[in-house]
Formats: structure tokens, C-alpha cells, sequence
């Protein structure tokens, strides 16, 4: 094995240098670690990406609205910050992104409902990454609901039925809000709020008004901002009440005649107006005879005969000593007959 020998000069000898001319100058100089690798710096802190607890779940803004989001993450030395949005790169003309050492910041300054997916960070780093997914929606207000007819209306009730709106505002609904206005004074009250159904009925409306009926659909942004009308009016008509009176069994009072108070013995003194009383209960109505001494005095001008509600009196006139005796009253009608007696005695004055 030979041994390395290093050039040596000569003592007393003179080394010679050239000078260097313009074209020496151009040429590319050898590098001494020409064609060897590039090595990369050491990891000194993995990729780690810390998302907020606010966009763990579905951050919703509305049509309009600005989106920020910073995203922390960290890693040494700087990863490598890559968005993409559905699994495809950002449009820059709307999103904007600023890496900084570390943090991440997706901005929109005006969202619109095209912006709303699955938007991925994805931290780099040598070999190595680290993913988070943020999910966005973007929402606006619901479009109308479609065909409100009125389907019937009976006594104070409206029934209504509509379909569902062609465009839910890229959410879901919460309800729908039916309102109503009389033709008197066109101002719109609500009656039904967060009503699930697409069809319904309205009680309690006024007899003698016209309605008109309209619905709005609702999401988290709020009430559609128009609503169609019903095109028929409802009309509250008063009802014709119709009584029907209930059946008794008529029942039957007649009786045959019976005294409830029967004549009272009297003394009286010649000259003297006297009358007799008694009660009597028939139906049909009797007929009254009075007799004295069991002979009829029905027309004589002496007596005066009333009978008024069951109530018969005889009236005697100036009653002389042959006017004593037995006076009869008899009650006949067609179920039968009574009579009651009574005694007057006439005597003459002291």
C-alpha cells in the first residue's frame, strides 16, 4: 500500500499563479458538497392541531354574515398548513387563509350558501401531519309556503291546509305560524305558533266577520318574509237555531166535583143582606144550582148567585121570617156531582 504524498515546493522555487480572466470568473465553481443530500433540520415538536370546543360541532352563520376562524396549532420547527374545502382547494376569489407561526385563519367576508361543507386543516410537517375537520352552514330565511286554500268552514271553524315551502333556507324548519284578518279592520293576528302540520283549524272566530287566512314558514333565521293569502274569505254566518220543544204526556185533571169548603149554618135578622160561601174543585168546569128546601131559586130576583175560580156564594136580599130553611149548593159537570147544605135561621129584631 502506497502512502499519501502531499506536494511539496522546493525551497529557492517560485510558484506561479495565473491570473484569472473574465470567462474564468463565469464559470460555475465546484462545490465541495456538490451531489451530496440535502439533509432536513431535526423534529423538534410534533404537529398538533387544537380546535376550539366552539367548532367542534356545525358552526351555522347567515347569508351575509363574516366568517373568522382561528384555528391554534403547533409544531417545530413551522409545519405546513394546507385548507381544503369538500376535499377539494380553496376558492381564493371568496376564501382567504393566513398562516402564522402558530395559528391558521380561514376568513370569508360575505358568506353565501355555497360556502357551507366540510372544511379540512391539514398541519404538515416532514412525514408527519395532523387533521381537524370543521363542518360550516350557511342559512337564510325560508321561502313562502305553497297552495293555502280554505277547505271548509262550519259554525265559528276554519279549516286551512297548505304545502311545505319549495326552499327551507338550507336548515330545517322549526314550524310555521298561521295568522287571520277580518275584512273590518285588515290588521293580521297570530293564532297558531311552531305548528308543525300542514294543516290545520281555526275555532273561536267571530259570527257575522269575513277572514282571510295566511301562513309563514320558520327556521332558525326567522319568519319567511312573505306569505300567501287564502283566496276565499271565510265567511261566519249565524246559525239557525232550531228548537225542538220535548214531549210531556199531557196529563189529564179532570175530576168530578168535590167541596173544599163546605157551607156554614148562619142566623141572621130580618131586613139584613146575608150571604153564603163555600169552595168547590172540578174539571170541567161545574155548574152551580142552589136550591132552598131542595127547590131550584135559580132566576128568582131575591137571590143573587155568584161563582168565581171555585168560590160560589148566594147572596140573600133583605131576607124575611119565610126565608129560613135548608139551602143547597150542587156542583154537576160530566164526571159526576156534590152538594153541601147549611141552615139559615131569620129571626126578627129586638
Amino acid at each position: 500500500m502506497e502512502s499519501a504524498r502531499t506536494p511539496e515546493v522546493a525551497l529557492g522555487s517560485k510558484l506561479k499563479v495565473e491570473e484569472a480572466s473574465p470567462a474564468d470568473a463565469e464559470r460555475p465553481q465546484a462545490s465541495p458538497r456538490q451531489g451530496a443530500p440535502q439533509l432536513l433540520p431535526p423534529i423538534e415538536d410534533n404537529p398538533k392541531i387544537r380546535l376550539p370546543r366552539a367548532l367542534r360541532q356545525t358552526y351555522i352563520r347567515k347569508v351575509g354574515d363574516t366568517v373568522n376562524l382561528l384555528i391554534p396549532f403547533q409544531g417545530k420547527p413551522k409545519p405546513q398548513a394546507i385548507w381544503t374545502h369538500d376535499g377539494r382547494a380553496l376558492d381564493t376569489s371568496r376564501v382567504s387563509v393566513r398562516n402564522g407561526e402558530q395559528d391558521s385563519i380561514l376568513f370569508i367576508r360575505e358568506a353565501q350558501r355555497a360556502d357551507s361543507g366540510c372544511y379540512q386543516l391539514c398541519v404538515q410537517l416532514g412525514g408527519l401531519e395532523a387533521t381537524v375537520t370543521v363542518n360550516i352552514l350557511v342559512i337564510e330565511r325560508p321561502g313562502p309556503p305553497q297552495s293555502i286554500k280554505l277547505v271548509d268552514v262550519w259554525g265559528s271553524n276554519a279549516t286551512l291546509e297548505w304545502t311545505a315551502p319549495l326552499d327551507t333556507g338550507n336548515t330545517a324548519l322549526l314550524g310555521y305560524t298561521v295568522q287571520k284578518a277580518d275584512t273590518k279592520s285588515g290588521l293580521w293576528f297570530t293564532v297558531l305558533e311552531h305548528y308543525h302540520r300542514t294543516s290545520c283549524i281555526v275555532s273561536d272566530l267571530i259570527v257575522g266577520n269575513s277572514y282571510a287566512f295566511r301562513v309563514l314558514a320558520e327556521n332558525q333565521c326567522g319568519l319567511s318574509e312573505t306569505a300567501p293569502v287564502t283566496a276565499d274569505l271565510a265567511h261566519i254566518q249565524k246559525a239557525v237555531t232550531v228548537y225542538k220543544s220535548k214531549r210531556f204526556a199531557q196529563r189529564d185533571f179532570s175530576e168530578a166535583p168535590k167541596f173544599t169548603q163546605p157551607l156554614a149554618d148562619c142566623t141572621t135578622i130580618t131586613g139584613y143582606d146575608t150571604q153564603l160561601f163555600c169552595c168547590v174543585r172540578a174539571s170541567p168546569k161545574p155548574k152551580i144550582i142552589w136550591l132552598k128546601n131542595k127547590i131550584d131559586i135559580q132566576g128568582n130576583p131575591k137571590y143573587r148567585a155568584l161563582s168565581h175560580l171555585g168560590i160560589c156564594s148566594l147572596e140573600i136580599r133583605k131576607p124575611g121570617p119565610f126565608d129560613g130553611g135548608i139551602y143547597t149548593c150542587k156542583a154537576i159537570n160530566a164526571l159526576g156531582e156534590a152538594s153541601v147544605d147549611c141552615r139559615v135561621d131569620v129571626k126578627a129584631p129586638y
